[in-house]
């Protein structure tokens, strides 16, 4: 294997932040099915959990604190991804940005067509870097969580964590 696609991080914290004025932690699907995937991934350790309302300075204290916390490498977010006015995870997680990875949310809307039809339009699902931590902003949807998650994030994360702090 080249190094260049050698993985190089054995070990990948991970922090959940789900993104609801709706939700508690009781009731937080999309939450409890990120959890069970990571469980069940060899190189992931969930490093924290936390529940934000739909507010922009909220969600941004949320990423900048995670950011800050040597534990986590890389965040994923459920929650506000798409187009109504309180959906504003997207726009908040963008501005912090160093390298947006716009392959994620192409990959994930191509993927969600297959299980939603041409609805998966509506997700504004991304991802970038911000201070060598990756950031995943999935839907708030179970099975949007799940997908994107199992078949995304999980298999690329601890690749990109070595891309990203190299």
């Amino acid at each position: 294997m080249s190094p260049h696609h050698d993985h190089g991080v054995d070990e990948v914290g991970v922090a959940l932040v789900t993104i609801s004025t709706s939700r508690t932690k009781a009731t937080d699907a999309a939450g409890d099915a990120i959890v069970a995937v990571a469980k069940d991934a060899p190189d992931v350790t969930l490093s924290d959990r936390r529940l934000v309302g739909d507010d922009a300075d909220a969600i941004d204290a949320t990423i900048g604190d995670l950011v800050d916390d040597p534990t986590v490498d890389a965040i994923v977010t459920t929650g506000g991804t798409g187009i109504t006015p309180d959906d504003v995870t997207i726009d908040v997680a963008e501005a912090r940005f160093d390298a947006e990875l716009p392959g994620f949310g192409e990959h994930f809307r191509r993927r969600s067509i297959e299980n939603v039809g041409t609805h998966a339009i509506a997700t504004r699902a991304t991802a970038g870097v911000t201070d060598q931590t990756l950031v995943f902003c999935l839907p708030g949807s179970k099975d949007a969580a799940v997908l994107g998650v199992e078949e995304i994030v999980v298999p690329e994360v601890a690749h990109l964590v070595a891309m990203a702090t190299r």
